[in-house]
């Protein structure tokens, strides 16, 4: 008997679908001839909590810290065990087993510890599917590999399990104690990558709070020219007092200029026009569509990926979701436009764009050299029932469709013009641009562009018809957005002040992944650390507090986005698990001897930040029971304690 084990009930009922012969269900499996098709349900097996190693660990001690197996443990998760159950009886009576998990580090993982839990010595074959359409599953099954290639994605899976186990038990009970030595009451979980990006939207929310405005002006002038009027904008020499922005402080050199200005001949400086042609942005990863979705339709990055899951398991409208690349593979160019016309049947909007589509185009979108373990998301051709689909799934399912649409777009031709004013020996600035070619820009809601320039000469004369002095004041930088925050993580790099170390974070793939990214907010806001207000998401007190609190290294990008690079490196083969993890020690006992209750009861005497929601205030209140004894509260509080502490 053949067993394949996919990572979850809709993979397995793709890949039953697609082998020939009748499905019969069993429990916990379906039965294809002679083979079995089980699952996992999500991870079945989590890293044991730290009294499984020893009972002492039971109770919080800053002595027993750091807390390091010897031998690593995992354990079955909740509602894990009937499933484990049945996995084991079916291992019993397999000839050959087939590692079916998603084609990513972590369903290497997922699966893969099963089978080696539950003592599977023999082959293991390796099928990677991300289209779970029959075409696409049957094309897989002809593809499989032996599961021994994928090991290195195995140990860069497993190292990243126990780097979070150890990053997060030990530095959480250190906060957690330190904090109750200061007066808080409750958890102050840290973790390797939510803590930093928790630092990201506090260092902001700071920056906000501090931000003094100032006042600055502006002058612009009119300019008549043979073929129309220009506005353009006085550029103040450096003999002016300005800002590290070349905006003028003093309003008085911008009003002298002005009163002279009335009527005065000038001429066209410098001129300097540019024909430019712009390719169709690329088909989607995950993070580029939480950052759209996020700006057209106000979708938290959470909903994005809740939607994209349903499109692919149960609508089975797009291919793997949880995807960091961008292009597609040389093959799928010939099945586009079949696929595509599936894909809009039925929607308008979609039918529209496909009737513009030019299927003879290949963009650079197509390239196999660009594809990973996973490509980017597509549709897979089958026909859309909008009925079925929330408002959120169509909304993210036309922009999935429309960006592979573009592709069949021709470029975007445009004529850029910069020009340069003179006018009683100073400078004016002005810049607009012409489309030649709309190209696949009217598939995309854009921002306005500068509008295009009359036709203008090189040092024709130009006369001043009108000017005026603005004031203006300078602004604070706007609060993280599920948009911006996922922008700032892919592109960590912006964020870290070491110039070696920004330039080997612009290759890598920046802090979380595409699977994790959506979670690491809803972790923060579960754990009150940030709220949202509108579509801002703000620090509270509690948060505020926890990172001026933490060694500065805990709370940036650097450390965590560099152990990123460290376990693609583990992934591709080129670095061991051993010693990431030796590195990852040092560095926990380096962070564990800053923690100080001192510095954590100033921190939480002089946080200021945003009051979490009423109803995490009631649920709190609850849990700490309005007629609870004083001892009965302890005791609850180090069991709550326990149950959150952060692997």
């Amino acid at each position: 008997m053949r067993l394949i084990i996919a990572e979850k009930p809709s993979l397995a009922r793709a890949i039953a679908d697609a082998l020939p012969g009748q499905v019969s269900r069993e429990e916990g499996s379906l039965r294809v001839g002679d083979t079995r098709v089980s699952w996992c349900l999500g991870h079945l097996l989590e890293q044991a909590a730290p009294d499984a190693y020893d009972p002492r660990y039971k109770q919080w001690r800053l002595d027993h810290l750091p807390i390091v197996p010897e031998q690593w443990k995992l354990t079955p998760r909740h509602n894990a065990r009937g499933q484990l159950k049945v996995l084991r009886t079916l291992l019993k009576q397999a000839d050959s087993v087939v590692h079916a998990g998603d084609p990513d580090r972590e369903g290497q993982l997922l699966v893969q510890e099963v089978i080696d839990h539950l003592g599977w010595r023999g082959p293991i074959a390796r099928l990677l599917v991300s289209d779970l359409n029959r075409p696409a599953v049957q094309r897989a099954l002809e593809r499989m590999e032996d599961n021994r290639a994928y090991q290195s994605l195995y140990h860069a899976a497993e190292a990243r399990s126990r780097a979070d186990w150890l990053y997060g038990i030990n530095l959480s009970r250190a906060w957690t104690l330190t904090g109750r030595q200061a007066g808080h009451d409750g958890v102050l979980s840290v973790g390797r990558v939510q803590t930093p990006v928790l630092g990201l939207i506090a260092r902001r929310d700071r920056e906000i709070a501090d931000f003094v405005p100032r006042p600055f002006h502006v002058l612009w002038a009119d300019f008549q020219v043979e073929h129309g009027t220009v506005r353009a904008w006085w550029q103040p020499g450096d003999t002016h007092p300005l800002d590290d922005q070349n905006r003028l402080l003093k309003r008085e050199p911008a009003e002298s200029l002005a009163s002279r200005l009335p009527g005065s001949l000038g001429r066209v400086a410098t001129l300097d026009a540019q024909k430019k042609r712009q390719a169709a942005p690329l088909p989607y990863s995950l993070s580029a569509l939480q950052v759209d979705a996020a700006r057209r339709y106000k979708l938290s990055a959470k909903s994005v990926l809740d939607a994209c899951q349903a499109l692919y398991e149960r609508h089975r409208l797009i291919t793997y979701p949880r995807s960091d690349c961008r292009y597609l593979p040389r093959d799928h160019w010939a099945q586009a436009r079949g696929i595509l016309k599936g894909a809009c049947a039925g929607d308008e909007q979609l039918s529209r764009w496909l009737g513009g589509a030019d299927f003879s185009l290949r963009s650079k979108a197509w390239n196999d050299k660009q594809v990973g373990a996973h490509h980017a998301l597509a549709p897979t051709g089958a026909r859309p029932d909008f009925a079925r689909l929330s408002a959120s799934e169509a909304n993210v399912f036309r922009l999935i469709v429309r960006n592979v649409l573009a592709q069949f777009y021709p470029p975007l031709e445009t004529r850029e013009v910069k020009v340069d004013f003179e006018a009683l020996e100073e400078r004016f600035r002005a810049q607009g641009r012409e489309i030649l070619v709309p190209g696949w820009k009217p598939l995309f809601t854009t921002r306005d562009d500068a509008p295009p320039l009359p036709s203008l000469r090189q040092g024709e004369p130009a006369r001043v018809a009108d000017q005026a002095v603005e004031d203006r004041m300078t602004r604070p930088p706007e609060p993280f957005t599920d948009a911006s925050l996922i922008k700032a993580m892919m592109n960590i790099a912006r964020y870290v002040e070491d110039v070696a170390v920004r330039r080997t974070l612009r290759e890598t793939d920046g802090l979380g992944t595409e699977a994790t990214r959506a979670g690491i907010i809803e972790t923060l806001l579960d754990r009150g650390f940030i709220v949202r207000q509108g579509s801002a998401l703000r620090a509270t007190r509690t948060g505020q507090a926890l990172i001026a609190a933490l060694p500065d290294a805990a709370t940036r990008p650097e450390r965590t986005a560099l152990w990123e690079q460290r376990l693609s490196a583990i992934a591709e083969g080129s670095d061991q698990a051993a010693p990431f993890l030796d590195a990852l020690l040092g560095d926990l006992r380096t962070l564990l001897a800053g923690a100080d209750a001192a510095r954590m009861r100033q921190a939480l005497a002089s946080a200021e930040g945003f009051e979490a929601p009423a109803r995490a205030k009631a649920r709190k209140a609850g849990r700490r029971g309005t007629k609870a004894t004083a001892a009965k509260r302890r005791t609850t509080k180090r069991t709550r304690s326990k149950n959150k502490e952060e692997a």
